[in-house]
This record gives structure tokens, sequence and C-alpha cells, in this order.
């Protein structure tokens, strides 16, 4: 039990070390390069994740394992992809969304993959690399997972347009899915590439509000109409019914992997000798 303490306080210090860097010098990066700091951000705490693991926590970063990086990163690409896809199809299919052609905004596309980047990599980093790590330590992989989603639903929660509603319908479809895919795969990349291609999609493609943020235009034109069960309200379509039903559906799939894999990680206090060291990696994903 001393072990798990030990291994939840060194990811917590390392928590505390990247969360600091990130307040000191994203306004100077945004002042200074606009929205393309938000990609040097990114990489410089990319770098210092991979440094302070070493350093603090005395061991290798397993979750970033290289020899995997290629095909889960472009595997969570495809899916986040397909996945916000779907979701538009479905709401144009009832009715709830109204596509008007191509805008021809290629200028906003370059943006748009950075700022998702942006968002994918630090969100990711803090909260399925740091935080699941430190919940599991202590709670075990299914502690950990409700955990995370809570908090990564309550971190939207200051967004312009949110609600409690739409606070819950992160947790259930982003919190679960991200969290599940790390804990199937027990490496950052499917998630990490989940976060980039949804977001990216959502922003870029579609030209919808991203988690509440100001609407820019995409490279396809289309509005939403409708109840805000459908169209998710002020917030945008990630606190839409049909994201939440879409999300849930991918997330229930990994934790199918998870249980018929047993890579669930026990709470501390169940923990044997026998029991799964939490760096453990996964077998590769099926194709």
């Amino acid at each position: 039990m001393g072990k798990a303490w030990k291994s939840a306080g060194l990811a917590f210090v390392n928590l505390l070390v990247i969360a600091c860097f990130i307040a000191v010098t994203q306004g100077w990066l945004q002042k200074h390069l606009g929205w393309s700091g938000a990609a040097v951000l990114a990489v410089l705490c990319f770098v210092l994740y991979v440094g302070t693991c070493k350093l603090i926590e005395r061991r290798e970063p397993t979750e970033l394992a290289a020899g995997r990086a290629l095909p889960e990163l472009g595997t969570g690409l495809v899916a986040g992809l397909l996945l916000f896809s779907l979701l538009m199809g479905i709401l144009w299919v009832t009715g709830t969304y109204h596509p008007a052609g191509l805008s021809g905004a290629t200028q906003q596309v370059a943006k748009g993959f950075v700022l998702a980047l942006f968002a994918g990599i630090l969100e990711e980093l803090l909260f399925r690399g740091l935080l699941f790590r430190m919940f599991s330590a202590l709670f075990g992989t299914w502690g950990a997972l409700g955990l995370t989603s809570a908090l990564f639903g309550a971190g939207h929660l200051a967004n312009r347009g949110a609600t409690l509603t739409s606070g819950i319908a992160i947790a259930l479809e982003a919190g679960l899915l991200l969290g599940s895919a790390y804990a199937a795969t027990r490496r950052l990349w499917v998630p990490i590439g989940l976060h980039i291609g949804w977001n990216f999609t959502e922003g870029s493609i579609f030209g919808m509000s991203v988690s509440g943020g100001v609407m820019e235009p995409g490279l396809i034109r289309g509005t939403l109409a409708g109840q805000d069960v459908l169209t998710g309200g002020a917030f945008g379509p990630e606190a839409s019914i049909v994201a939440v039903l879409l999300g849930l559906g991918l997330s229930i799939y990994f934790m199918r992997r998870v249980v018929k894999q047993r890579l669930a990680e026990p709470p501390m206090w169940r923990r044997t000798k026998t029991a799964l060291p939490e760096a453990q990696a996964a077998e590769p994903m099926a194709s």
C-alpha cells in the first residue's frame, strides 16, 4: 500500500510541475506567437512530461512507447474523425443539421489543427497520463476511470455556454471514452489521436463550436436548428444526446477489452503481489 501512495505522490508532483509550467508560459507564448504558440506549448509540455517522468517518478514513460506511436495515433485520429462525422450525419438525417455547401475557408484548417493538437496533447497528458495513473495507483482502473471522467466534465464547466448538462455530457462521452481507450492500451497515443481527430473535425471541417468555444468557419458551411437535446444548445453538438450515445458506445468497446484482457488494476486495498503492474503494456490493438 505504501508503494501505491508513493507512486501517486510522485505523479502528483509531476502534475504540479507541468501545470505550473503551463501557467507560466502559456500567456507569454500566446502574446508573442499568437495561436501558433499553442503548438509550441504542446511540444514543450510533451518533452517536459518525458523528462519529469524520468527525473521525478524515476520510471520510463511506457505510456508514450514509440513503437506503437504511429499506428495507434493514426487509429485514434481516424476514429475521432469518423465518430464526429457520424454524429453530424445523424443530426443531418434527423433534420437538426443543415449543410450549405463548402465554405472555402481553407486558411482556418491550419489554425484549427494546431488548436486541436494543443488540446489533445495537453489534456491527455494531464488527465490520462498523470491524473488517471495517480488515481489508478490508489483506487484501481475503474475508480480512476470514474474520477477522471468526472473531473474532465467539471473542467469544461467554465467554458462559454456550459451548463451542468453539458458537463455531464462531456464526462460521459469524452471522459469515459478517452479514459477507457487509455486503460485498454496502456498508452496515450489512441486517446491523443481521438481527441485531436474529434476536435479538428468538429471545428475545422464542420465549423461547429468546440466545447462551447467561438465558432469559426469550417470547410463545410452548416447550421444546427432544433431542440437543445439534439443540437447541444449554446455549448455545441458535444452536449447533444447523440454525441453522448456515440461516445458511450465506443467506450463500451474499450472497457470490454479491458475486462477481456484482464487489464484492470485493482484498488490498492485489494492489491496482491500478483496483481497486474500498472506500467505493463497491453497487447497491440486488433486491427
